[in-house]
């Protein structure tokens, strides 16, 4: 035991001794925004377009909603391939590598011609797009200690906000212009413009600090961590979220423009009020997280989310306040994703310092996880009204708020160690 104290006690210290992270170039912090944003632009660009699909495609809405699954899935699962091979060969190569898959399955969804094959190719698409994600968090994490990964994932995150702030927005020019096809081939040229970006980039994680174990104990090695009762709570409660965000990522479309009858246009701007709230939240996150603590802003958050999505459930029942009574409470479920995301993802990560991008990928593949079944829920369930959205994103608020009963409201037993050190 006391070897074991001994061992975590030297590994804070090396954490503590490592260069400061302000001295790395703001053209690094940058990429790993747009690394961090893929997820979102891969969608949001085209949900203006869901339902031109539909016809072009000759599918119904449920079958377009499940391109967002299909997305899920394959960004779920490939994570926990991206993860542990990073840890073992460093970051930069392994996002090359599924960039390139992005490319290639962006350039196969331009040019799909039925929406099953728009389906697999989006799983292709995905595969490539989780590799930024998860290592851009590993990323950061190489790179800061302690407090400091949330706050600097709550920076990273208003950043790359932008992306879905101006995706359903441009997404709905470009469909305007040239037709949806033309917004798959400009995930295309992001992918391509990503590429050659990371290509110059530095490595954030030296060989001497690279996992030498075999790749199959270290895939082996994601059972050990979901028996950790404090991991499942963060990455639980930030997982049920995220089956509330992809349900309203999922949902909305039908729910505002079918039913509302709200625009093409006017729905990125509805959209893009949720992404301001999200800027919003992070920034507000950042600077509260030295002084509260990330757990405590982990659970306010996700009871902000519970409150939220069973206003949002009682309006989308009753029709109370029309397109309003969607659109506010959504407004405040969306906007507590700056408390949630990086809290959770920090939270996650700090207990395993030399397996950040395999605890990276396990927290993210049960985030985007639940997505799919958030996702698919309000496809599987669509009736052409705002119901199946409501009670779906309600539901995952409340599984959210449950799982941060799991986190201990004390100091985990790292942190006290890495106390001792100092």
């Amino acid at each position: 035991m006391s070897n074991d104290i001994e061992a975590k006690a030297l590994a804070c210290a090396a954490e503590q001794s490592r260069p400061d992270a302000a001295g790395q170039p703001w053209r690094v912090l940058g990429v790993l925004s747009a690394l961090m944003g893929f997820a979102s632009i891969s969608t949001d660009l085209y949900l203006p377009a869901m339902p031109e699909m539909a016809r072009a495609l000759h599918a119904d809405t449920g079958l377009i909603e499940l391109t967002v699954s299909g997305f899920l899935i394959g960004f779920s699962l490939g994570q926990l391939f991206w993860g542990p091979i990073s840890d073992r060969y460093g970051r930069c190569r392994p996002v090359a590598i599924g960039l390139v898959l992005f490319v290639i399955g962006s350039a196969g969804c331009a040019f799909a011609g039925s929406a099953e094959a728009m389906i697999g190719w989006r799983i292709v698409q995905a595969v490539g797009a989780c590799a930024g994600v998860v290592l851009g968090r590993a990323m950061v994490r190489d790179l800061y200690d302690g407090a400091r990964t949330a706050q600097m994932l709550s920076t990273l995150m208003t950043v790359m906000a932008i992306a879905p702030l101006l995706g359903p927005l441009l997404g709905g020019q470009i469909l305007t212009l040239a037709g949806w096809r033309a917004i798959f081939l400009v995930l295309v040229a992001l992918g391509l413009a990503a590429l050659a970006a990371v290509l110059m980039l530095p490595e954030t994680l030296p060989p001497e600090q690279r996992s030498h174990e075999p790749l199959a104990r270290a895939f082996l090695g994601y059972g050990a961590l979901l028996r950790q009762r404090r991991l499942l709570g963060y990455a639980g409660a930030g997982g049920f979220f995220y089956g509330g965000i992809y349900a309203y990522i999922a949902g909305t479309p039908f729910a505002y423009i079918g039913y509302h009858h709200v625009p093409p246009t006017l729905y990125g701007a509805l959209f893009g009020v949720g992404i301001l709230g999200i800027m919003a939240t992070n920034l507000l996150n950042a600077r509260l997280v030295p002084r509260f603590g990330s757990d405590r802003l982990l659970r306010f958050g996700a009871g902000l989310a519970a409150g939220a999505g069973a206003l949002l459930a009682i309006a989308a029942r009753s029709d109370l306040g029309g397109l309003w009574g969607l659109v506010l409470p959504l407004f405040l479920f969306i906007s507590a994703t700056g408390f949630i995301v990086a809290n959770s993802i920090a939270g996650a990560m700090a207990g395993e310092p030399q397996r950040a991008g395999t605890v990276s990928a396990l927290a993210g593949a049960l985030h985007y996880g639940s997505g799919i079944l958030g996702s698919a829920l309000a496809g599987s369930f669509a009736d052409g009204t705002a119901w199946p959205l409501g009670w779906v994103v309600g539901l995952m608020g409340l599984g959210s708020f449950a799982c941060t009963l799991l986190i201990p409201s004390r100091p985990s037993h790292e942190e006290a160690i890495c106390e001792a050190a100092r």
